[in-house]
């Protein structure tokens, strides 16, 4: 696609002032994937220098927005937690060449907030913050479940940009199931549910996207039974917060399979008990 508005492509670096019809450029897979018509100019983040990923002293993750699915994708290989393969699992979702693999940024699936994010599923599975940083340098964190706030909305104000996203090391520590679905064989996620296992606790967490709207992570100190795991999800999630589009089913749809995967989740979590 090309983007015929566009006068200037700047390099973040120079911190000029932000005008109205800038755009943050990450990776520009979505960017440049259909029309964009507000835009005028594109501020470039590819030369800043981040660290794609970091393993901190604590043994927290700290994932750069600019990283790219390829290099998430090696270092949950060589990750050496008992979360690590939810890291593949997520990038496999995205069910996309490695022409797309090797250009879309997690920072960027994040900002387009489509409920079929992949790194959305990932982040808010594993209770990720999002490192969120304004035009004159602040900074404030918010956590991914509440970064984005609906279909194709997120928690950013005007010239703010997504710095990267930290995952606590408890969080790595715990067993994962997921379960996805869609209505064809190689489409985009229709429902998909994570659940965590806290092997100190044995906390469990269920987290649901691609069927709503914006995440929803469901806290139990201990693993309820399935009738207890519906009673939650239906108490959390409100009949508009069920997605709605031509790709990928009718809300009733969503909802029926999402209760089915999260039940599905809890068997496996639960059937292999705390070790």
């Amino acid at each position: 696609m090309d983007l015929n508005t566009v006068l200037d492509v700047r390099d973040a670096r120079r911190h000029e002032p932000w005008c109205p019809g800038d755009a943050w450029l990450g990776g520009g897979t979505s960017l440049f994937s259909e029309p964009q018509p507000r835009l005028r100019r594109l501020v470039d983040l590819s030369r800043m220098g981040w660290e794609p990923i970091q393993t901190l002293s604590d043994g927290s993750v700290e994932i750069a927005a600019t990283c790219t699915i390829t290099q998430l994708s090696r270092f949950g290989r060589t990750l050496d937690a008992e979360a690590a393969p939810l890291f593949e699992q997520c990038c496999r979702a995205f069910l996309a060449s490695f022409k797309i693999w090797n250009m879309a940024t997690v920072g960027g699936n994040l900002c387009n907030a489509l409920p079929a994010g992949p790194m959305i599923s990932l982040t808010a599975a594993l209770d990720g913050e999002c490192l969120l940083q304004a035009l004159d340098g602040t900074v404030r964190r918010v956590k991914a479940t509440d970064f984005v706030t609906g279909a194709g909305r997120r928690d950013l104000a005007e010239g703010e940009l997504l710095r990267s996203v930290t995952l606590p090391a408890r969080a790595l520590e715990c067993r994962t199931a997921l379960r996805q679905a869609s209505l064809h064989c190689l489409g985009s996620s229709a429902a998909l549910v994570i659940g965590t296992l806290d092997p100190r606790d044995h906390a469990l967490a269920v987290t649901i996207t691609a069927a709503t709207r914006r995440p929803f992570r469901l806290w139990f100190p201990l693993p309820p039974g399935r009738l207890g795991l519906r009673a939650a999800i239906a108490s959390a999630v409100g009949e508009r917060d069920w997605f709605d589009d031509i790709h990928g089913g009718l809300p009733e749809w969503r909802r029926h399979m999402t209760f089915r995967l999260a039940e599905q989740v809890l068997d496996e979590l639960s059937r292999e008990g705390p070790r």
